[in-house]
């Protein structure tokens, strides 16, 4: 999370900026000051609207959140950068009627919003003036064209989003909708397509015109489409392999009362880099390679493993799906899990075995059965 910096937490979910965030200030500042020759009272004045903004943004993400956390899908978080803000699942609702929705709502909130600024500025007899000349910069530092900036942008961010650009709101209501009647990787193949399209095109718009956000939009969408398109083939790929088709029995078992040497000198001859804690046969804990850096550098190499080992990692089972086993793996940013079964410890599932899992499944598909459906 070295990253960025946590605001606050809603419903469990961290609100938190990247470490580029103040380069949208900075911006404003200079668009709405220097260069429109506003001054100062200019640069506060698009301080603000950004500032306001990005709070229409995060409310636009919470709507996605609220519905996802709806479903049953866990939030890790939500990143407001320059390029807007993200929030991260820890996994999509699969079915595609649950992924229109939640994709829906940011757009929603958005509109909403927008209607709720509408009936304000009927209801107090505020001028709204000219949207595009305040988009533009030319409506002056007044409240009102703050308040036309904001309504306008409420509507923006809403039609923006629902581009069917993958992986953008309308990419994932886009893929929905075709994963109603296609198969899912193949839906995502062909959102993910029609999204690179889009970048590249927006991208060559933004290169010709001075847009360097635009830019860097396209560069975001084209990234983001490749991406979930890998992360799609590959659910496709793993879905059905379970855990005991390819963890490592032979794997490393530590006893809480070994020191941290004893561990170095296990990683050094085997190469492992995540241990097993075992008393006897019985799984007691987990020590990760962060762990154990952190604990050689602030406690010292004779510390005992059961001061320092994590008792909040939770096993996986031989039958566990190997997809499970990656997703786990990305959202607690780990490089390995423990197997148990009764409580017994029997190795060790890492993402090199699944990445050897996956290898072997594309070169010889036939030869490592599923063990269930997909």
């Amino acid at each position: 999370m070295g990253s960025s910096l946590k605001l606050f937490t809603v419903r469990g979910i961290d609100i938190r900026l990247h470490m580029t965030f103040p380069l949208i200030l900075l911006w404003a500042a200079f668009q709405f000051g220097l260069a429109s020759g506003a001054g100062l009272t200019g640069a506060m004045f698009g301080v603000t609207a950004v500032s306001l903004l990005f709070v229409l943004i995060t409310l636009h993400e919470l709507g996605h959140s609220f519905v996802a956390q709806h479903y049953g899908a866990p939030v890790k978080q939500i990143i407001l950068s320059p390029i807007g803000g993200v929030a991260q699942l820890m996994r999509m609702p699969e079915k595609p009627v649950e992924e229109f929705v939640i994709a829906i709502a940011g757009p929603a909130v958005n509109l909403a919003l927008a209607g709720l600024m509408w009936g304000t500025a009927v209801l107090f007899n505020i001028d709204l003036g000219s949207p595009l000349r305040v988009l533009m910069g030319y409506g002056g530092v007044t409240g009102s064209a703050l308040f036309t900036y904001i309504f306008v942008y409420n509507i923006f961010l809403a039609v923006f989003n629902l581009i069917p650009a993958f992986p953008m709101d309308g990419g994932r209501v886009f893929r929905s909708l075709l994963a109603m009647r296609l198969d899912y990787v193949r839906a995502t193949r062909i959102a993910a397509a029609v999204g690179r399209g889009v970048a590249i095109l927006m991208g060559i718009y933004g290169l010709f015109n001075g847009g360097i956000f635009m830019v860097l939009i396209a560069v975001f969408i084209f990234s983001g489409a490749t991406q979930e398109e890998r992360l799609v083939r590959l659910r496709g790929s793993l879905r059905g392999y379970t855990v005991q088709q390819s963890y490592s029995p032979s794997a490393y078992q530590i006893s809480p009362y070994h020191n941290l040497q004893h561990v170095v000198d296990f990683m050094l001859i085997g190469g492992q880099s995540s241990f097993p804690v075992s008393q006897g046969e019985l799984y007691v804990g987990f020590l990760t390679r962060g762990r154990l850096e952190q604990a050689l550098q602030t406690r010292g190499r004779h510390t005992w493993i059961s001061d320092v080992m994590r008792r909040d990692v939770r096993p996986v089972s031989l039958t566990t799906d190997i997809y499970e086993v990656q997703q786990r793996l990305d959202s607690e940013q780990l490089d390995a899990l423990p197997v148990v079964e009764n409580g017994r410890c029997l190795g060790l599932i890492t993402r090199r075995n699944i990445q050897e899992l996956y290898r072997l499944s594309q070169i010889a598909p036939g030869s490592l059965p599923k063990v269930q459906s997909a």
